[in-house]
């Protein structure tokens, strides 16, 4: 599971974790929070290639549907297929188990010009 301090995060609540060269993507704890209840989850498949903010993915809750952005560009290489069969796996563990794809590919810049965890928390007193 990685501390959330050693990932990076979009103003759309995505989170990177970047480790040998290989991008984790999921949505922060404030994300899942506000998600609720999810009940269906989309995933890219490998080989997609994904522009930085491109809606990737879908999160369908109880409530209504959400767009996952890729919060980097990279070419997806595996996405998350407990999330087909357990989508809750989102709402329970977002930060480790409920991760969505891995890009490769990606621009180490592009994943430094996101926020850090400091960042993202101060953004989310000013966010609403």
């Amino acid at each position: 599971m990685p501390d959330p301090k050693d990932c990076r995060f979009a103003k759309t609540h995505e989170w990177v974790f970047l480790k040998d060269g290989v991008a984790v993507v999921g949505v922060s704890d404030h994300a899942q929070h506000e998600i609720s209840d999810v009940v269906f989850v989309d995933v890219p498949k490998a080989g997609r290639k994904a522009a930085q903010g491109e809606a990737v993915a879908v999160v369908e809750s109880v409530k209504a549907a959400f767009d996952i952005y890729a919060p980097v560009a990279g070419e997806v290489s595996e996405a998350n297929p407990a999330l087909a069969a357990d989508p809750a796996i989102v709402n329970q563990s977002p930060m480790d188990k409920g991760w969505f794809f891995k890009l490769k590919d990606v621009d180490a810049a592009q994943v430094a010009g996101l926020m850090s965890f400091a960042e993202y928390e101060e953004f989310l007193k000013t966010a609403h």
